[in-house]
Parts: structure tokens; sequence; C-alpha cells
């Protein structure tokens, strides 16, 4: 007799583990969250910490005169801000920016800003930032450097001639002293020309509260008073 053996595969019929996939996914959502509150807590301080380490990297070059080394950055001072500025800082935390050129510190207003290369939105957002084609941060010549008027140049309202700006450099400390505030329409491009003596052009749009795209540019010129080399003391003009 000719015998057949039929064979049937079944489907495993054993019932799934719900408190295995249970706890798989309790672990997930946990661990999404914990992603989710490191990078929200990234950026609260990644300007704060940008602005430490470059503090540290002056440091380590060498010691300020008497020993003490540079003060710690302070939080950025919203009170003068308008909410749509604060709301566009926030947001340019979760981007990457290369280390500030320098600080930017106005003692009279308490400002203490990151010095970044061009003036795009995004880095004015984060920080002031250089304009392109004028002179180089350490060199002789007209620094200019523009910032948004309900941000960190709002100050700027309140700094006129004889007040000091310090631009604080990896090596040195360069203090200006404001020389002349003017207000110029924006295609007045002269309040940029070079200098032959190392000068700093704070720029920025006014009136400070207009409503809209502002008409005007108001303009705080300054001139170089000192430069404190890191342990080389105090040195006039340079």
């Amino acid at each position: 007799m000719l015998r057949v053996n039929a064979r049937t595969d079944v489907p495993d019929q054993r019932p799934i583990n719900a408190p295995r996939i249970e706890r798989a996914l309790m672990a997930l959502g946990l661990a999404l969250l914990a992603v989710y509150v490191a990078v929200r807590t990234d950026g609260a301080l990644l300007a704060r910490a940008r602005v430490l380490s470059f503090e540290a990297s002056r440091k380590s070059l060498s010691v300020t005169r008497g020993g003490t080394g540079p003060q710690n950055a302070s939080p950025v001072d919203f009170s003068l801000w308008s909410e749509k500025r604060i709301d566009s800082y926030k947001q340019s935390l979760a981007q990457s920016f290369d280390p500030p050129l320098a600080l930017l510190r106005v003692a009279k207003i308490h400002l203490q800003v990151p010095v970044l290369e061009g003036t795009d939105d995004l880095t004015l957002n984060r920080g002031v930032g250089r304009i392109v084609g004028t002179a180089r941060l350490g060199e002789n010549g007209n620094v200019g450097v523009a910032g948004h008027r309900d941000g960190f140049f709002r100050g700027l309202k309140d700094v006129g001639v004889g007040d000091s700006i310090d631009l604080v450099l990896p090596n040195r400390t360069d203090t200006y002293v404001v020389d002349k505030v003017e207000i110029v329409n924006p295609h007045n491009v002269g309040v940029l020309h070079p200098t032959s003596v190392s000068s700093l052009t704070l720029v920025t749009c006014y009136p400070f509260y207009f409503i809209g795209s502002a008409p005007q540019r108001y303009i705080v010129h300054a001139s170089i008073a000192s430069s404190a080399h890191l342990g080389k003391g105090l040195e006039r003009g340079q």
C-alpha cells in the first residue's frame, strides 16, 4: 500500500506576551522623553556656554593683570527685548555656530554679547555680527558691528559720548570711547568707511520702538583708547 505523509505547517498559536510589549513601549517613551529634555536643556545653556568657553580659552592664553582672570558671563537680560526677538533668540539656540570672534562689553548698559561673523538674521538673533567689508577684529581700521534694535542693541539708546566699550579678544582687551552718536539713512555707508586709527562703529535700526521695518540707522562711533595685552600690562593706542 502506498503511504502518503501529509505535513501541514501550522502558525504558532501561542498568545502574545502583552506585558513584555507594554514594558518595551514604556522604555521607548522614556528614552524619547530623555532625548527631548536633553535637547531643550542644551539649547537653553548653549549661548552662555559659548561665552564661557571663549573666556576659558582667553584665560588659558594668559592671566589678566593682578592674576584674577576674567569674570564669568552674565545671563542674557531680556528686559528691553521685544517678545518676537526673545522667541527668535531661543530658536537660534538649537543651531550650531562657530566660536565667537570676541566679546563686546558695554558696562553702562550691562551688555555682554558674543561677536559673530556676518549679519544674517540667524547670526543677529544669537549675538551681534561683524559687518563684512569692515576691518577685522584686532586689526587697525574701522570695525563695524551690527545688532538688532529690539534685542542686544536696544540698550544703545542709553549710550552717549564719553562712554566706554570693551572688545575682548583672545589675547587682549581693546577699550574704545564713544566720540559720536548719529542717526542716518540706510544708504549712508560712509559711517563704515575705513579709518586711519582703530575705531569701532555699532549699527542698529532706528527708531528703537518703531512698528515694522525701521526707516533709519542708529550709529555709535568709538575710537580706541587703550589695549590691555594679557600678561603685558596696559599699552596705549595699540
